[in-house]
């Protein structure tokens, strides 16, 4: 069963409480979400489980399932894909949107592709490295799909691998932006750090034989301290939107805004947001990294308990100007069969505030508990017993 510790932990703040609600602001877009990763904490929320087009943000799942492929070693950086001319045919020239300049034969690396994808946002390298991988782009949307319900994206749906429109088969919302972001930065970081930030890349040439460089549409590069992705995406349809995140002081935002007028209003409203959700919220530490917060109990094990650590420094996001006291309780689904590794999550960190939803906080083990043998696990069953 769920166990919930009776021995709710109050974490104080501030010796001296004062109340604070929670910092006010208004988006110029239509939809708007921005979520914490360092404590869990939404931060904003406007009409953030609307259905939308995604645009070219839905290449942000293409990216992520690659991201996945390479990691788990059943694709490589240097592998390398032909430009099918029927491919090349269909998305070239201005009626196919955003391109990264392919030829038709052509064969490009991953690598090149992925760079393509992420900073050229090319209509083109998506379908090819889709065909790449899967065969044909349809096969590619089905695990894009079957990613999506794994990461529990429950209100989205890709029906091409580009986000091109499609008469609606392909919808998102912006918390499922948020969730993918931040899949794709916990659990591919080292791929997330290599692709995503990069300023502008070069591929293809003019007709006149000149290198084409293009500069990265993301619209906090440059501009927010600590800004490093994701993607841009713009459809008449979808109007113009961006998923984006940075850190700062180790708080790492992730912010959505969807269905902007313009290039510049995008621009403005996505510095604007990002500055907002760093100024007017800060961090709280609570327990620093190895800390232990609880013990969680144990069945079959070598050790009938097992301390529940924090995998890293753990913070509560709170208003720039609020102090007093928050409410934290330890949750697990217990008692935790052996055998446990050392470093595994098994419990969580759920801490409350009067301005904010639930921030959970992961929490693991900090030692290894080994499966008891029958003696042991007869031992164990004594003491609990008499206990």
């Amino acid at each position: 069963m769920k166990k919930i510790l009776a021995a709710a932990l109050l974490l104080s703040v501030s010796a001296t409480p004062l109340a604070a609600s929670a910092p006010s602001y208004d988006s110029t877009a239509p939809v708007a979400f921005m979520k914490d990763l360092s404590s869990g904490a939404v931060l904003y929320d406007k009409d953030a489980d609307r259905r939308i087009p995604p645009a070219s943000m839905a290449k942000m799942m293409t990216t992520h399932v690659a991201f996945l492929l390479i990691q788990r070693g059943e694709l490589s950086l240097d592998q390398k894909f032909t430009v099918r001319p029927e491919t090349w045919e269909k998305w070239h020239g201005p009626k196919a949107g955003s391109t990264m300049f392919l030829s038709p034969g052509e064969e490009v690396s991953v690598e090149n592709l992925l760079h393509g994808i992420v900073t050229l946002s090319g209509n083109d390298a998506c379908v090819v490295l889709a065909e790449g991988i899967a065969g044909t782009e349809e096969a590619f949307t089905d695990l894009m799909n079957k990613e999506a319900k794994r990461l529990g994206l429950s209100n989205s749906h890709f029906g091409t691998s580009n986000g091109w429109p499609d008469e609606g088969r392909t919808y998102v919302t912006a918390r499922d932006l948020a969730k993918l972001a931040e899949a794709t930065i916990l659990e591919t970081p080292d791929l997330y750090k290599r692709f995503y930030s990069t300023r502008s890349f070069t591929w293809g040439k003019t007709m006149g034989g000149q290198a084409i460089a293009q500069d990265n549409r993301n619209p906090i590069l440059g501009k927010v301290a600590g800004a490093d992705g994701l993607k841009t995406g713009h459809t008449a349809e979808a109007g113009f939107g961006f998923t984006g995140s940075a850190i700062q002081d180790g708080r790492r935002l992730v912010m959505v805004v969807a269905g902007l007028d313009s290039a510049g209003n995008r621009i403005k409203e996505s510095v604007r947001f990002m500055d907002w959700g760093f100024r007017a919220w800060r961090a709280q530490p609570l327990f620093k990294r190895g800390a232990i917060v609880e013990t969680a109990e144990v069945q079959l094990g070598s050790a009938t308990t097992v301390p529940l650590v924090a995998p890293r420094d753990l913070a509560v996001t709170l208003p720039r100007t609020a102090s007093g006291n928050v409410r934290a309780k330890v949750v697990y689904n217990g008692p935790i069969k052996a055998p446990i590794a050392k470093g595994q999550q098994i419990a969580q960190l759920i801490v409350a505030t009067d301005d904010t939803g639930p921030q959970v906080m992961p929490l693991v083990a900090g030692e290894a508990v080994a499966e008891a043998g029958f003696f042991g696990r007869l031992w164990n069953g004594l003491k609990s017993f008499f206990g």
